[in-house]
């Protein structure tokens, strides 16, 4: 190959390479230079993100967490709304930047998109009916639980070795154990505490089972192959944790004045250091 031969084709290579590495353009970069994060939220779960009755703008946990993620950027927040089982895919298909939706850690979740580092551990609780003499998850496998569709708690209900009835709300779920289309329903524990006491006021008044179904470590989604993105968002969590503004967004939707009293033991730590089993 001449020496002119050999330069047109480095050229090539190099415009080749350039056109490879502009295609895999950084998302935070993208992220700063349109000024604007887009999160994805669940679309109707409070405390965690739903449509306020007066000014219809979506507000909850996630939606706050999304603006003071955002603000740490120096960009604002854009909120979609998500379904339940769209949560993983949405980001997975880049069409939000984050998904800060009560997004829990499974392995098959983990395959297809990345986490950051958990800001605090949910359990999955079980509510049924007062008179059930059931006390612990075990007496309810084989039966019949409701849940949302695509969740983790339709997971753990078939992790107890139990029926799935699923859907795509936390209402419509409720509705069916009061309608006897299912003996208890899975979900959340702030979710649970709510609609056991929500119960008293409707025909058949629901517990809540002591014991979890499952614990799961809740982070933020990112598409796969973004380690800028994923760094700088687990660097804004370990921030705002160690200022206090994750509590103070607990304490406005989920802490003692709330209806659902829960209290923010956890700290944000790397998944690494927790013991926890993951469910696939």
């Amino acid at each position: 190959m001449s020496a002119r031969s050999f330069a047109s084709h480095f050229v090539l290579v190099v415009a080749s390479l350039s056109t490879i590495f502009a295609a895999r353009a950084d998302q935070l970069q993208d992220i700063i230079q349109r000024k604007e994060l887009r999160c994805g939220t669940f679309a109707d779960v409070p405390p965690f993100a739903a449509p306020d009755s007066k000014t219809r703008e979506m507000v909850g946990f996630d939606v706050d967490l999304c603006g003071a993620i955002a603000k740490s950027l120096g960009v604002v927040a854009k909120i979609t709304p998500l379904s339940v089982d769209a949560r993983v895919p949405e980001v997975k298909l880049g069409h939000v930047d984050i998904t800060v939706a009560n997004l829990a850690y499974t392995l098959s979740r983990a395959e297809q998109i990345q986490f950051s580092d958990p800001y605090y551990i949910a359990k999955e609780m079980l509510a049924v009916k007062a008179s059930d003499p059931g006390t612990k998850k075990a007496d309810f496998t084989g039966k019949r639980l409701s849940s949302t569709k695509g969740s983790t708690s339709e997971l753990s209900i078939k992790l107890n070795g139990s029926d799935p009835l699923t859907f795509q709300d936390t209402g419509s779920a409720f509705m069916a154990v009061q309608q006897n289309k299912a003996v208890g329903m899975v979900a959340n524990t702030m979710t649970i505490t709510k609609l056991v006491n929500e119960s008293k006021n409707a025909n058949a008044q629901l517990k809540m089972i002591d014991e979890p179904m499952i614990l799961q470590p809740i982070g933020i989604g990112m598409k796969k192959g973004e380690p800028a993105l994923l760094a700088k968002v687990n660097e804004s969590l370990a921030a705002l944790d160690k200022s206090g503004e994750i509590n103070q967004i607990w304490e406005k939707w989920l802490g003692a004045a709330t209806e659902y009293k829960m209290v923010r033991t956890d700290k944000v730590a790397p998944l690494g250091e927790l013991k926890f089993t993951p469910i696939p």
